[in-house]
């Protein structure tokens, strides 16, 4: 190849003469709109030819102050990892006549500007003479400071949390599986905590999402501050903060946690709405004792901060193994993948059983509920499954297919009367309300024979979206009850609120309800308070005669339980009973 073609420039950067400026004709004003300028540096003489532009961009007194490269490099900040000079002049590459490409971003840190150090990036392409070494290159150059700091600070968020400034669960559980390496190869102990901000919940709802995490971030701090040094903390999910203590056995993790949960407790974290009082609850796992993987770790620390919670707020547990709990464990594995399979071969059906009119003992209606039939036939009841699809979160997924097969009675039997359980998950769901309003907005009558029946607990979780839910299924045509009412703590007043049609008492108000006072006194003012409301009662689990009196005797409208029939696998109602017990 000729040394001629080694030297080849592109026609844009040609030039009218040695050491006038660069143009390219009609483009210096664009060019410094988007914060370029264009430049051939001669290697040999080390001079940089610069467009016009120059001063605009770099912020440089005068031209002479970067006409070489030795002088341009003058402005450039020791730190930079790379430079110009290091791409040109120490590349190992040859050229073979078309130039050689490279691309470098470093800090310039020009005099005349005042905010300091602008970023650039250098473009360009250096050409060799006749041993293929550099003998000149040309490129451009932009400011990228807005760039810069947007990847800088995507950069940032990879490895820390936006809201604490500590690691985010991602760097947490990566420095947790450092540690651990580090604790089975060193035989150094090692413990993991998580520690979670007690009603938190609670906070969001009294002071607003922007307060509560104020709150969380101002937690955060306080157990920073009592961390020592080369222990870590981060974000390990929204209210729980992760921290990984090193040279640290059981007994100092006691000692840590108690430090931790004092030093949030005795003090109160200021807000923009004043000061709140924070308490933490807090889980720990010795490392590597009982958390080889991280996977390990993270569920036994977990499973240790569950403990921690239902001892109370503001506790510390530590986590111990036990077989009653893995042998609980491996059954709920069990059962679960048995209800995810019986869900996908539609193996979760409808028994039915009767609530009856207290007086004249006929059928009002039939409370549909959820069965399980296993492949050998066997039918399992309600209260086997679903606590623990509401866990598992699959308690949808049986609202959703409940919905369908009552539907589908109703559709098909114009005499049925049904009601069906919706879980708490479910009264807030729209794709589940959707489906109900997809049929019932088509068959107005299939609305009017159907009840939709609420547990009191979800009431009580949320009575502005209890509210919302009622008054939608009411448009629709549906009543609505409230289920095992007595159970909890729902006030009279809400009652009133949420204009509920049917109260459905407690079954065990309605056990041995002949020999035990207070449960009379109880079920009578229930009762009274119903009428006043206009809503009709159902007492729940009668299983004789004299009961039913004492009930009728006090208004109740229906009784549900042995003495009014057991659940069935069929409709009609009058089918063969299932073995099952009829709760539900």
């Amino acid at each position: 190849m000729k040394p001629a073609e080694r030297n080849r420039e592109p026609t844009a950067l040609k030039t009218a003469g040695s050491g006038d400026p660069l143009h390219v004709t009609g483009a210096d004003d664009i060019l410094t709109a988007v914060g370029e300028v264009l430049y051939d540096w001669s290697v040999g003489d080390d001079t940089i030819r610069w467009g016009a532009n120059v001063l605009d961009i770099l912020k440089v007194g005068a031209l002479e102050e970067v006409s070489t490269g030795r002088s341009f490099g003058a402005y450039l900040d020791p730190s930079n990892l790379s430079s110009r000079h290091e791409a040109v002049l120490n590349s190992v590459a040859q050229d073979e006549g078309s130039g050689v490409p490279y691309q470098v971003q470093y800090a310039f840190l020009p005099h005349k500007r005042p905010e300091g150090v602008l970023w650039i990036e250098d473009i360009g392409r250096w050409y060799g003479g006749a041993s293929g070494r550099p003998v000149r290159a040309h490129g451009v150059i932009r400011v990228i400071n807005e760039r810069y700091e947007r990847e800088q600070r995507l950069a940032y968020l990879s490895r820390y949390d936006e809201l604490t400034g500590y690691f985010n669960r991602s760097q947490l559980l990566l420095t947790l599986g450092d540690v651990i390496t580090n604790a089975r190869r060193l035989r150094a102990p090692a413990a993991f905590l998580i520690a979670a901000v007690d009603n938190f919940r609670a906070i969001n709802t009294a002071y607003g999402y922007a307060i509560a995490d104020q709150v969380f971030a101002g937690v955060a701090r306080r157990i920073k501050g009592a961390l020592r040094d080369g222990d870590a903390i981060g974000r390990y999910s929204g209210n729980k903060l992760g921290l990984v203590l090193m040279n640290c056995d059981e007994s100092h993790m006691l000692v840590a946690a108690e430090r931790f949960l004092t030093t949030v407790r005795e003090g109160v974290i200021e807000t923009d709405s004043g000061a709140v009082a924070a308490t933490v609850s807090i889980g720990g796992v010795a490392l590597p004792r009982h958390g080889n993987l991280v996977s390990d770790a993270t569920a036994h620390v977990q499973e240790a901060l569950e403990l921690a919670r239902e001892r109370g707020i503001g506790r510390f547990v530590a986590y111990a193994s036990s077989p009653e709990r893995m042998a609980a464990r491996r059954e709920n594995a069990a059962r679960s993948a048995e209800l995810v399979t019986a869900l996908n071969d539609r193996r979760i059906k409808l028994a039915f059983e009767p609530i009856i009119d207290v007086k004249t003992r006929r059928p009002a209606y039939h409370e549909a509920l959820a069965r399980l039939v296993r492949l050998d036939g066997t039918i399992v009841p309600a209260r086997e499954f679903v606590p623990l699809s509401e866990r598992l979160g699959l308690i949808r997924l049986l609202d959703y297919r409940s919905l369908e097969l009552a539907l589908g009675v109703l559709v098909s039997t114009p005499e049925a009367k049904l009601s069906i359980n919706v879980s708490v998950a479910t009264t807030g769901d729209s794709d589940w309300l959707a489906r109900l309003a997809a049929t019932l907005t088509a068959n107005r009558s299939v609305g009017e024979r159907l009840t939709i029946e609420i547990t009191e607990s979800s009431v009580i979780e949320n009575i502005a979206e209890t509210e919302h839910f009622i008054g939608f299924v009411h448009d629709l045509g549906c009543r609505v009850a409230i289920d095992d009412f007595g159970a909890g703590h729902t006030s009279f007043r809400n009652l009133q609120t949420l204009e509920i049609d049917t109260i459905k008492i407690d079954g065990a108000f309605a056990e041995d309800l002949p020999n035990n006072r207070e449960n009379q006194v109880f079920v009578r003012a229930l009762v009274d308070l119903a009428s006043n409301l206009g809503a009709e009662t159902v007492a729940e689990w009668v299983g004789d005669e004299a009961t039913a009196e004492i009930l009728a005797g006090y208004g109740v409208t229906y009784i549900q339980g042995t003495l009014a029939g057991t659940a069935v696998m069929q409709w009609p109602a009058e089918a063969a009973p299932s073995t099952v017990s009829n709760r539900s």
